[in-house]
């Protein structure tokens, strides 16, 4: 079992920039026993006044598309260039039968992993939804508190983790392939809704030509859709992460975007509106945990769930009856 400090430790820790304390703050957090978690809250609060100065971006794309070569580049870029201290929050899908979980971006990730202004965090996604860790938003304040003015939060690029992650950040990029069979048709109409940018990945040697061909095609296909309310028009562009191109462009749309919405204030509306949402989910979360927790509904649900499976109960039935326990 990992040792506990006390509140002031962790805090002092955090806020003096120390990545071990960090990191036990955040699997704090992450933890489910209910002692860990009303320390990790006292910890959350007390470094919350020194949170939110950071820029929040969330990645995704498609199965294949690269998003840890992308996320290494573009960090070391961002570091290098544009002297930011960067943390990355790499959601990990976690097996279903096992319970285990790959944790493999801090391994995929060998240069930014290294760099000591980069802090690079794998957390298993777990059964929370769209695989996006229960914990990630309490970890960005940790982060934000350690002194990250970056923060990237990657999907695993399934179900909807999209909207999920979309939530919690302030720009959102969506990362596509060219040539992969007709581009409009393979991704959802409401991711692309989501984007803020769109970067098409692997723009080098033979496809460069392919990818320039994608990107007119979705800048129009974007054009159809109505002003987003931040007033923003999304911006598409063309990368290779292996020759680190067009990391510029990338970053100059989140650039033009901030400018944007910290000018119009939007950014500040939408930063409040995601900590009421934030606080909905959490409610949500706390009720769940406590009804599949409670002694009366544990000792039921099996004979429950086997009546309604068999037929001898319809599900709606079977619902209100375990509800009236708690």
């Amino acid at each position: 079992m990992a040792k506990r400090y006390s509140s002031e430790t962790y805090v002092q820790g955090i806020l003096a920039g120390n990545r071990v304390m960090l990191s036990r703050a955040i699997t704090l957090a992450e933890s489910k026993l209910a002692s860990d978690q009303e320390l990790a809250q006292q910890v959350i609060d007390e470094v919350l006044p020194y949170a939110g100065n950071s820029m929040r971006i969330g990645i995704t794309g498609v199965p294949g598309v690269g998003k840890s070569t992308f996320i290494e580049a573009f960090g070391n870029y961002l570091i290098k260039e544009q002297g930011k201290k960067l943390a990355v929050l790499a959601i990990d899908p976690t097996s279903q039968r096992t319970g285990g979980s790959i944790l493999g971006d801090k391994t995929r990730m060998e240069s930014l992993s290294v760099n000591p202004q980069a802090f690079i965090r794998p957390s298993p996604a777990g059964k929370s939804l769209g695989g996006v860790t229960k914990s990630t938003r309490e970890t960005i304040i940790l982060c934000e508190a350690a002194g990250f003015d970056a923060i990237i939060v990657e999907t695993v690029g399934v179900g909807q983790s999209e909207t999920a992650v979309h939530a919690m950040v302030d720009f959102f990029l969506l990362l596509m392939l060219a040539g992969a069979g007709d581009e409009l048709q393979g991704i959802k109409r409401g991711i692309m809704e989501m984007a803020d940018a769109i970067a098409i990945t692997k723009a080098d040697e033979q496809n460069v030509q392919k990818a320039k061909a994608a990107r007119a095609e979705y800048q129009n296909a974007l054009h159809l859709y109505p002003l987003a309310a931040s007033g923003w028009m999304p911006r598409v562009s063309i990368c290779s992460a292996l020759q680190n191109s067009g990391l510029e462009t990338i970053w100059q749309a989140i650039a033009d975007y901030l400018e944007l919405t910290h000018n119009n204030g939007f950014f500040e509306k939408k930063r409040r509106d995601q900590n009421l949402q934030w606080m909905y989910e959490a409610i949500r979360q706390g009720l769940e945990d406590n009804f599949y927790t409670h002694q009366q509904v544990k000792e039921q649900l099996p004979n429950v769930a086997e009546q309604v499976k068999e037929g001898k109960k319809s599900a709606f039935a079977a619902a209100a009856e375990l509800l009236r326990l708690v």
